[in-house]
């Protein structure tokens, strides 16, 4: 996908095509000689196109298809991005073997099915087979008045993502933009959330050899500014702590509804010294975010056990999960695997006709272009705001230090 600016990132192609737009019906075949017709187009963004798939050739492509094919002109260069994790660490019967290994009932990573080349009209287009999905996260909050989940479903959907994390992290990748609209609903099973957009996947530890702790000012900032980890903001390559850092403060907002410093994101340095000031007092934190209320102590320790991580430390993730299991206990609630958006009140999910609605809501994952998600359908803009010059401060141990303002 296309890649997003940010301070001091390399600077795209000044010009690229958008593929052109094939009829359904169209053939591909990919590099292991499985052909693919297309259906219909679902969704367009950044310089590719996104069509509905199906394997079987000599019938047409219904709208219940169960795959998606991503087309981009072939010298773009986003896509051949993503494709190099797909193919490394998102093949079927790897993403099989360790949910069977794990006793997982799913694994929310996207399944790899092919690629390839295509040709029509003189020019060269590169695809990408993968699992079709519904809406977005983040759709789903900004259907509701109120852009927050219950504490049950916050706690379930973050056990969802350590089992994602620790996944991708075991096959020498981190992700560096978790976030609401780059999780997706299966398109079937509104129960299952997905972690899509590695566009910008970083292999952090290339054959088993963890990446140096190492500032670049033309880094600083990196990511969607309202999550981006510590780290990111001191310009140094994304990790594991990094992910589970930008995973705690999803699941803040997604409770609270606004992070402390959503309120001058045009400041990347007074946002890095804001996550730097409460990463060092998590209570300050929750007292912020959760003032007089009932605050959910299971994140405040999850948050408390990211912080004491090394760089290149190996995360505890049952640790982690543990902490979160153990908010769904102080509820009186378990971990069924179920994911439940309807409309919160008091903290409450009530049994009404928001069920019903939200639910069609999933279901319809016709997608336009404001309407479709990220990485799978369109490649919207990552919210990177211009950033003041950020001072080196973080040195490569546990303390990340705090950086000041020029």
């Amino acid at each position: 996908m296309p890649p997003k600016k940010t301070p001091g990132a390399r600077k795209a192609p000044a010009k690229r095509k958008l593929a052109e737009e094939f009829p359904p019906g169209e053939v591909l075949t990919d590099s292991g000689k499985k052909q693919w017709k297309l259906g219909l187009p679902v969704g367009q963004g950044g310089f590719g196109r996104l069509y509905l798939a199906d394997a079987n050739t000599s019938t047409a492509v219904g709208t219940d298809a169960s795959y998606v094919i991503k087309v981009e002109p072939v010298d773009n260069g986003p896509l051949f991005s993503e494709l190099k994790f797909y193919m490394r660490a998102a093949k079927s019967e790897q993403i099989q073997k360790w949910t069977s290994t794990h006793k997982l009932k799913y694994l929310g990573v996207p399944r790899y099915w092919g690629s390839g080349l295509h040709s029509k009209n003189g020019n060269s287009y590169r695809f990408m087979v993968m699992d079709r999905f519904g809406e977005d996260l983040q759709k789903i909050l900004e259907s509701r008045g109120k852009k927050i989940f219950a504490r049950q479903t916050v706690l379930q959907l973050g056990l969802r993502l350590i089992d994602i994390l620790e996944y991708i992290h075991e096959h020498e990748y981190v992700h560096g933009d978790i976030k609401a609209s780059n999780l997706l609903i299966h398109h079937k099973n509104p129960n299952q959330v997905y972690l899509v957009d590695y566009g910008l996947a970083y292999r952090y530890c290339p054959d088993s050899i963890h990446k140096d702790y190492k500032e670049d000012p033309r880094k600083c900032h990196n990511g969607t500014i309202e999550f981006t980890s510590i780290d990111a903001h001191n310009g140094v390559s994304p990790s594991r702590r990094g992910d589970l850092e930008i995973l705690g403060y999803c699941m803040i907002q997604w409770l609270c509804g606004i992070l402390p410093w959503e309120d001058n994101l045009n400041d990347a340095s007074y946002v890095a010294n804001s996550k730097i000031r409460y990463g060092d007092d998590i209570s300050e934190l929750m007292e912020k975010c959760f003032p007089g209320r009932n605050k959910p102590d299971e994140i405040a320790r999850y948050m408390e056990c990211v912080k004491e991580l090394a760089y290149s430390a190996k995360p505890p993730y049952q640790r982690l999960r543990e902490i979160l299991l153990q908010g769904l206990k102080v509820l009186g609630c378990k971990d069924d695997w179920k994911l439940d958006f309807s409309i919160v009140q008091n903290g409450v999910v009530p049994h009404n006709k928001q069920k019903r609605k939200l639910a069609r809501m999933i279901d319809d994952d016709s997608v336009d272009e404001e309407n479709e998600p990220e990485s799978l359908v369109k490649q919207k803009p990552t919210k990177r705001r211009a950033a003041k010059t950020f001072a080196k401060s973080a040195p490569a141990g546990r303390s990340r230090g705090r950086t000041k303002n020029n």
